[in-house]
């Protein structure tokens, strides 16, 4: 048996892939059932990596059914209120990076698994090594044995220490998420400010996301360097509207430090155990993640169904190709995140949609 560690994005794409083979999974995730928690707000999925996962596992159609072509719209604007740059997506445009709900993903996911495959309110204690796999031990007692032992249980895996002792150490800022629930009924203006899709703010030293969710929920965002001050006004010296937009919020503000993995890293090859998605290659948080967690998970899916009888194997297969390919990835996303700080990030990121725009 294979033991999924994490019923995110990644895990739940690797237990499709191997039902898809006929390969018995079980996932074992913490929270205890499907709507314990919010799921978040939207994902871009990639054509190249989460779109690719999804054909992998044969679910390309119903994503695109759920999809939102216009989740692609995009406005740029400074911290004046300058807007720099408008992309509104035509009815026919092509579904490069269409938006999904986290909740409709996850959804659709779990609706192609066997019932049983998912074991919820499953919290991962420890592992240790037996012939041939794991004896993977659960906080409430439980044990079970498994040939592979999958760490798909993001940032803070535990089944990570399994393979390496790196662990994440802080990459230097933070995001302030909240949301405005409802919006094009509880605030108009607001939404229609907004738009469909993505809307971003820079100023000289942090940024605002908004993003509209299918649900009309408006996720929104305040990124920056270093610990943020609460008690402060975060958004001194912004235009008025904006000021609006985040003060309009009606969900908690939760604070995340964005930590990393080292780029680069590798470990020695364990029996037995490997990992995917942010367990194996935390990087900043810039749209990579989820997609690179599911063609992760799609790689490993095709190369045990590529072993029949030696996961060993499979696993040999898979790390190298997934190590390297993070490692990029990770060079990028650093770049990227670089990109959005500094007082003159928002002509950085207008000349990186518009590289023919000069100053």
């Amino acid at each position: 048996m294979i033991a999924i560690i994490g019923g995110g994005p990644g895990g739940l794409t690797l237990a499709r892939v191997l039902h898809v083979h006929g390969i018995d999974a079980a996932v074992f995730e913490r929270d205890a059932g499907p709507e314990a928690r919010p799921q978040g707000g939207m994902l871009d999925l990639h054509t190249d990596t989460g779109q690719a996962a999804l054909r992998t596992a044969g679910l390309e159609r119903q994503f695109l059914a759920v999809a939102r072509r216009e989740g692609q719209d995009m406005r740029l604007l400074d911290h004046t209120g300058t807007l720099l740059l408008q992309e509104d997506t035509p009815d026919d445009a092509p579904l490069a990076r269409p938006e999904i709900d986290r909740a409709d993903l996850r959804d659709l996911l779990l609706a192609s698994l066997p019932v049983g495959t998912v074991r919820w309110g499953s919290v991962f204690s420890h592992a240790a090594p037996r012939a041939g796999g794991y004896v993977v031990h659960f906080a409430d007692g439980s044990v079970v044995e498994c040939d592979l032992l999958v760490g798909a249980d993001g940032a803070n895996s535990q089944v990570r220490s399994l393979v390496t002792d790196a662990k994440p150490v802080y990459g230097g800022s933070t995001t302030l998420d909240s949301a405005i629930h409802d919006a094009d009924r509880t605030q108009p203006e607001l939404a229609a400010m907004v738009g469909r899709g993505n809307y971003w703010v820079f100023g000289p030293d942090r940024h605002l996301a908004a993003q509209r969710n299918g649900d009309g929920t408006i996720r929104l965002g305040i990124s920056l360097q270093g610990a943020p001050d609460l008690d402060s006004d975060l958004l001194d010296g912004w235009h008025p509207q904006i000021r609006r937009l985040w003060a309009a919020r009606d969900e908690p503000i939760v604070v995340r430090p964005v930590y990393v993995l080292p780029v680069g890293l590798t470990w020695p090859r364990r029996p037995g155990v490997t990992l995917l998605g942010d367990a194996a290659h935390l990087m900043p948080p810039v749209g990579e993640g989820a997609n690179l967690a599911m063609l992760d998970a799609a790689d490993l899916g095709r190369a045990i169904a590529a072993h029949p009888g030696d996961l060993d194997a499979a696993v040999a297969d898979y790390e190298p190709a997934m190590l390297s390919r993070a490692a990029e990835t990770a060079k990028r996303s650093a770049a990227v995140a670089e990109l959005l700080t500094g007082p003159d990030a928002a002509h950085k990121v207008l000349r990186f949609f518009q590289p023919q725009v000069v100053d």
